[in-house]
């Protein structure tokens, strides 16, 4: 077949489907849960979720904290759920995965990355927390005493397509989760996914709430490229001193060169000071309904 032909054949199926043409232009995030933004008909709320959109690929990133406001959100926003290619959820707090209710619901077959915590992957409990003593009355004994059929962690989400992300993984071409174990008080060993996607220009890093600090998350990104573009997200500065704010921004702009930045959600408005005044006409605005693009 001649390339004439073929070039002919791909017109007439884009234009016979021009919402695929133009998902394959899309190079974009657009926040769809977060609680600043410009005025709007979309409902502020404290939890993060964004859809990313890039070389065809559509990529919904965490749920927000409330299933009725994420599900307001994505109509307003115009956003179908059921045309994803992946979701990635950051991490188990619930302003990062309520919404999960309304995806699962209107979207059951979607794969959905998530960190190594028992309320996704529903996995086994270790049959050594049966530890028989003798002596004990059956009705002191686990099960009274017999072998359980399934014993096992539940879900709040028993239905949903979870894959497990236990290290750096390419899920599509150009499209890296990565997990980073957290060493902070409060959430140690809690394991965070963020998303890493390659661009002309760097890597575009989407992260959840930087619990094990976002300059490590992008430390950790820069395994797959050391060069990184921009970084949109929560950058968790929340109830952080001044100096400990200062010393991110200056190792986000002098040690890691990253290009942009985009916080959102809990890097706090002390946060968005600094690194506006850090970045300059390098801080983008990623407040709900607003759009970062990507080169």
């Amino acid at each position: 077949m001649s390339r004439s032909i073929l070039f002919l054949l791909s017109l007439a199926v884009a234009l016979c489907n021009p919402f695929s043409a133009k998902a394959q232009g899309e190079k974009r995030i657009t926040i769809l849960y977060d609680a600043f933004g410009p005025p709007s008909s979309l409902k502020m709320d404290w939890g993060f979720a964004a859809l990313i959109e890039y070389n065809g690929r559509r990529i919904l990133f965490d749920t927000g904290n409330n299933a009725k406001i994420f599900e307001h959100n994505v109509n307003q926003l115009n956003v179908d759920l059921t045309r994803l290619d992946a979701v990635v959820i950051s991490h188990r707090h619930g302003d990062h995965t309520s919404g999960l209710n309304h995806l699962v619901r209107v979207n059951p077959s979607v794969k959905i990355y998530a960190p190594e915590e028992a309320a996704y992957f529903n996995g086994p409990t270790p049959f050594a927390f049966i530890q028989r003593i003798p002596g004990l009355p059956p009705n002191m004994s686990y099960y009274r005493g017999a072998q359980p059929d399934d014993f096992r962690s539940g879900s709040p989400w028993p239905d949903a397509n979870f894959e497990i992300v236990r290290k750096t993984t390419e899920i599509f071409p150009g499209f890296f989760v990565l997990t980073t174990v957290s060493e902070k008080p409060g959430t140690r060993d809690m394991n965070e996914l963020s998303l890493a996607i390659k661009t002309p220009e760097g890597l575009a890093v989407v992260v959840g709430c930087s619990h094990p600090g976002v300059d490590k998350v992008l430390e950790n990104a820069t395994s797959i490229d050391p060069q990184l573009y921009t970084v949109t997200g929560g950058f968790h500065l929340v109830v952080t001193p001044v100096q400990e704010v200062q010393r991110v921004a200056t190792t986000l702009y002098e040690k890691l060169k990253i290009k942009r930045v985009a916080p959102g959600h809990c890097t706090s408005e002390l946060g968005f000071k600094v690194l506006m005044e850090q970045f300059k006409d390098r801080f983008d605005q990623a407040g709900l309904g607003q759009t970062i693009s990507l080169p």
